[in-house]
């Protein structure tokens, strides 16, 4: 999850769909410039665990962009196979 964050903070693309499940991966990811990603708060996390196979985080990730600061609060759902970790879906809390 972190390296994921990372990622969107610099911009790495590449990363991001290399560690997106194919399953659900777009065909393409158009970062915007204009978003400054901040900082990562990790509210819980699920399983993950080196015996898992599958692992859930949820967090909250802060960010700067035109109209000002904002969150992204997500639950993230990971599976892992051949011993990497892919990040499969999200979904957004009320």
């Amino acid at each position: 999850m972190r390296s994921r964050f990372s990622a969107f903070a610099v911009g790495d693309a590449d990363y991001l769909l290399a560690t997106w499940h194919p399953a659900t991966r777009p065909g393409a990811l158009d970062l915007d410039d204009d978003t400054e990603w901040r900082r990562l708060d990790i509210l819980r996390a699920a399983a993950g665990g080196p015996f898992d196979t599958t692992g859930v985080v949820e967090f909250v990730a802060h960010y700067r962009d035109a109209a000002g600061r904002g969150r992204l609060h997500e639950v993230s759902r990971f599976v892992r196979e051949d011993g990497r970790w892919y990040y499969v879906e999200g979904t957004h809390p009320a």
